[in-house]
This record gives C-alpha cells, sequence and structure tokens, in this order.
C-alpha cells in the first residue's frame, strides 16, 4: 500500500508539473477557502458544483468524483490529504461521452449522473449511470490516468447513480436506483451481481427496498459492508429538501432495516444528503454531502460521522436520537499532519499545453476548438460554426466554461478578438451560462467590431437573445468582467434553490479603468448543473473552410471591490 501510494504521488506530481502549465497542486482560492489556518474548517468546504460527490481513500490519500452531466472532460478527479483542501488531478473521462453524437450538441443533463469512485486490487474504478444507456465503468491504475474506455455494465433504460461492492466470498454486487423519468419507476433501490471483472451484469436486478411511502425519491446509493452488515447510504425527499437514510441488512438482498440518519434539523442547511463515508488512518469516520443552493448549483460539505450501536450518525446529534445535523464549522480531520492549504483551480494564466483542470465543454470535445501555446502564454480558441438550426449559445457545445467558486467573487478575462474580415458573425466574450444567460460578447459585423451586453432568458425552452446595449469598438484587446453577488434575498419556496445571485458586467480598454455596461442579470442554474463561467468562439453555420480566433491572454477569479 505504500509503495502504491508513493507511485501515485509521483505520478500526481508529474501531471500538475506537465500537463497543465501552473502548479496546480500549489493554488489557493482568493474567494473561498475552507481550511481556517487554526485546525478548524468551515462549510462548505467547496463552494462549487461539484454534485453528488463521492470518495474513497488510498492510503493517506483521498479521491473524489462527482456528477458531471453532458460536460467535458468528465468526471473530474479531485484529490486530498486532509478532506479539507483538495485539488484537481484529472478527469476519467477526458474527451467524449459514448456515443459520440453527430452533429456536434450539448446534451443538457444527461450522460454522467451520480458517480461512485472505489479502489479495489490495486486499480480504481468509476460507476456511473446514464439514464438513456445503463451503468457505465472505468478504471485506471493512477487516478490521475489515463483511465479506460467506458464499458457498458447494464444496459438498460432508466438505471442511475450505480455504485459496487466487493464481497469477501469474490462476489460483486451494484447497487442502483432508477430515474423515473425514463423509466416510469422511481424510489426504489435495486441490486444485481457483476462478474469477478466488474464488468458485465450476470443477474436480472432484484428492489431491495421501497422508498414510496417513508423515503420517496430515495436515490444515489452507496454501497458498503462492515462488521457482518451490508449497508447502503442513500438520500431521499428530493434533492433541495431530502434527508440521509441509512439501510442495513445482514443478507445482501436483505431484507433491510432502515433509519435517517442526518436532516437539515434547525440548520440553515437545506437537503444534507448523498455523499461518501471515508475514514482517516486514525480511525475517524467523516461523511461528504451536498447542499442545493440554487445558481451555484450543489456545493459540498464535510460532516464528522460516528458509529453508535451498528448505525452511523452524521452531524451534530443534538438530541441523541441518532439523527444528526449539518456543521458550519469544525475541528479538522485527525490525519495524522498538518498539509498546506490548497483549493481546486480557479484562475489561469494558460501558461500550459493542455486545457487547465477546472474548465469543461459544454459538450464532446473536438480537438478543432482550441490550441493551448503555453510558450505564449494563452489560449486560442478558434470560430466553430454553430448547428444549422442555431438559435442561442444553448446550443453551442464549444462553450469552455468554470464551476462558480463562490457566493461572492469577480471573473475578469483579457482577450484579443482575430476575426476573419471576408465574414461577419464570428464571435466572442464572456457569458455567464445557465437556463438563462448573459454576457459580454464582440461580434465582427459589415460595420466593424463591436460589443454587446445581451441576454437570453429561458434559453433552455428556445428562448431569443437579446441585446441590452451595444457600443463600436476599434481595438480588439479588451477586458471583460461580471461581478457575482449573493444578493442575501431569496425568492419562493426557501429551500435555498432559490436564493437571488445577480451579474453585473463591465468592460475595459486598458485593464485599469472598467466601464459598466448593460443590465443587471440573475444567475439561473443549468440543468442539473450550477451557472457556470467562461467564453467561446463561433461563427454562423455556412460553408467556409476557415475562419478566425479568440486570443485568451489570461482569466482571474478575485473578490468584489
Amino acid at each position: 500500500m505504500r509503495n502504491l501510494t508513493k507511485a501515485i504521488g509521483i505520478g500526481l506530481l508529474l501531471v500538475s508539473s506537465t500537463m497543465f502549465g501552473q502548479n496546480s497542486s500549489n493554488y489557493v482560492s482568493k474567494v473561498w477557502v475552507a481550511d481556517q489556518g487554526d485546525g478548524t474548517y468551515k462549510n462548505p468546504i467547496l463552494y462549487a458544483d461539484y454534485s453528488d460527490p463521492d470518495a474513497c481513500r488510498v492510503g493517506d490519500d483521498y479521491y473524489m468524483t462527482s456528477s458531471s452531466f453532458g460536460c467535458l472532460p468528465a468526471l473530474q478527479i479531485l484529490h486530498s490529504k486532509d478532506l479539507v483542501n483538495w485539488t484537481i488531478i484529472g478527469a476519467a473521462v477526458p474527451h467524449a461521452l459514448p456515443p459520440v453524437v453527430s452533429p456536434e450538441r450539448p446534451e443538457h443533463g444527461n450522460r454522467v449522473w451520480a458517480p461512485a469512485i472505489r479502489h479495489h486490487d490495486g486499480e480504481f474504478y468509476i460507476f456511473w449511470g446514464d439514464p438513456d444507456q445503463g451503468a457505465f465503468m472505468v478504471k485506471a491504475k493512477d487516478p490521475a490516468g489515463p483511465w479506460s474506455e467506458p464499458v457498458l455494465v447494464k444496459e438498460g433504460k432508466g438505471i442511475i447513480d450505480t455504485c459496487p461492492l466487493w464481497d469477501e466470498d469474490g462476489k460483486v454486487y451494484m447497487v442502483y436506483a432508477y430515474a423515473g423519468s425514463r423509466a416510469g419507476l422511481k424510489s426504489v433501490i435495486t441490486i444485481c451481481e457483476l462478474n469477478a471483472d466488474a464488468t458485465k451484469a450476470i443477474t436480472p436486478g432484484r428492489i431491495i427496498f421501497d422508498g414510496h411511502e417513508a423515503h420517496q425519491t430515495c436515490e444515489g446509493p452507496k454501497f458498503f459492508k462492515k462488521d457482518g452488515y451490508y449497508y447502503i447510504f442513500h438520500p431521499a425527499g428530493g434533492v433541495a429538501t431530502g434527508w440521509q437514510v441509512v439501510l442495513r441488512s445482514k443478507n445482501v438482498y436483505g431484507p433491510y432495516e432502515e433509519k435517517i440518519v442526518m436532516a437539515q434539523g434547525d440548520t440553515d442547511i437545506n437537503g444534507p444528503h448523498q455523499g461518501a463515508w471515508v475514514d482517516t488512518p486514525n480511525g475517524e469516520d467523516w461523511f461528504l454531502h451536498f447542499q442545493d443552493v440554487g445558481a451555484y448549483g450543489r456545493i459540498v460539505h464535510l460532516q464528522p460521522m460516528k458509529w453508535v450501536n451498528g448505525w452511523p450518525v452524521i452531524g451534530n446529534d443534538k438530541n441523541g436520537d441518532g439523527c444528526g445535523e449539518p456543521v458550519l464549522r469544525h475541528k479538522k480531520p485527525n490525519v495524522g499532519k498538518t498539509y498546506p492549504i490548497q483549493t481546486p483551480q480557479e484562475s489561469d494564466e494558460f501558461d500550459g499545453f493542455t486545457m487547465s483542470p477546472q474548465w469543461q465543454w459544454h459538450g464532446n470535445s473536438n480537438e478543432m476548438w482550441a490550441y493551448f501555446a503555453g510558450d505564449k502564454g494563452f489560449a486560442r480558441l478558434y470560430s466553430y460554426p454553430v448547428l444549422e438550426d442555431y438559435k442561442s449559445l444553448w446550443d453551442v457545445p464549444n462553450l469552455m466554461l468554470q464551476k462558480t467558486p463562490a457566493d461572492n467573487f469577480t471573473a475578469t478575462m483579457k482577450l484579443t478578438f482575430s476575426p476573419d474580415k471576408r465574414y461577419a458573425g464570428e464571435r466572442t466574450g464572456l457569458v455567464v451560462m445557465g437556463l438563462d444567460y448573459a454576457g459580454l460578447i464582440l461580434e465582427n459585423t459589415t460595420e466593424g467590431l463591436v460589443l454587446s451586453q445581451v441576454e437570453c432568458k429561458k434559453a433552455d425552452r428556445g428562448g431569443t437573445e437579446v441585446v441590452n446595449t451595444t457600443l463600436p469598438l476599434i481595438d480588439n484587446t479588451i477586458y471583460l468582467r461580471v461581478k457575482f453577488t449573493d444578493t442575501g434575498k431569496k425568492v419562493g419556496k426557501g429551500d435555498g434553490t432559490d436564493m437571488i445571485v445577480m451579474c453585473d458586467f463591465s468592460y475595459s480598454l486598458n485593464g485599469k479603468k472598467f466601464i459598466p455596461m448593460g443590465k443587471s442579470f440573475q444567475a439561473r442554474e443549468g440543468k442539473w448543473i450550477g451557472a457556470k463561467v467562461g467564453t467561446f468562439c463561433t461563427r454562423p453555420f455556412m460553408k467556409t473552410n476557415d475562419g478566425g480566433w479568440s486570443d485568451i491572454d489570461w482569466f482571474r477569479i478575485t473578490p468584489n471591490k
């Protein structure tokens, strides 16, 4: 185990120093740091949309992945030594999810749902459910990659949220749930047996738990075995309003006892559930889960956990009934030593030769979209033609976006736009993307280069992009900025998913004086993901053999002023 851990550590060092340019393992956010530097941490440990987190420990190292839906690279892999400080080390599916769709088109809300990451017999495995195809698996010797090509383990419409278990007798099982939107059934938990290689289901699934009466929308199961019991941790009650349930049985197929082990209680942490039980080498137990906060997606919390009479208790059990509630601040896990503060990467100087790991395309990626010129210090995005039936940026897969990293922050970028002057309609700029979107867009027109502040309401339903204000430009180098502000106000149900987040745009011609432009925009979540921020470069659908490009000098995340 020590040799494996050492080898993995060397691999991570090589990846961070050669693949991503800047030393990703040393990045510290300027807008959200969970480690308080005094032996405690604050929740959320990640104020970013790592939805449905799952994690495992190998030696002294922790590895986490999460739902990525239709965004690529998919299944981003995060690494930590203490469960509080995390950095991105790669992705299990770097380029395309099967089947590759042509023409290229985003698959909003589809593809990768609620993965599970496990380590068995020297290899890492990730299982996930694709609601339209079935259960997939990839594996790797090194969590930083390379990972194997996805294998369809069990075909079936509506199979989601899959998790394997290797039993002591050599048998392999997989637990999963169903998406009602595809299967016509939900709120049940199912188990099937896999072959020894965990590449194929060899038995039909058997429903082992029905949550319709007491635990509606039960899903996201995670499979464990401890002290002769099979344990299934699963959420219920819905993403924004649910609770954490644990099932246990001496028999893999049940019958299972049930118990609620964590709920919102008197806290402001709505819907605390769906996550990972991990332990430390010193014997402590911890639980990672998400909280749905609407526009910012599903952010990650870390809760203390303990075992009482054969049941886990997660969070703070104030009244001793075995059901805890989330904590906002706590002593850090005891992992034997103190590690440096680090956070997932955000700002990017584009000094690497591949895309830095915080970025994701909005669909299966295409090698012709971008050139990462690390020796020159920029990323060049080539204008790529939109689809013939293009309606708005909702239909564009070559949006290069990243998760929002905090409740309040500013994103600023410097770019130089070099459109092909033979054609009008090439566009680039800064965009905040969700079910609604807005941005600062540069476009070459028949009358020259213009900058516009645009927005599109109900983009997911075919909404039309409108221009709020526009101005002509002479210089093609410009600085674009958006300021995200959590107003502290809410509308609707008050469950956390209705927080009002406002975005204000500005631009500068010299990088010093920024001029407000357009209207304030209320950010909205995307399809099962939080709002994302980033850039793009497109041209109209037409038969040309080349186009222009946008050179992104840098993209920086800073505190609001």
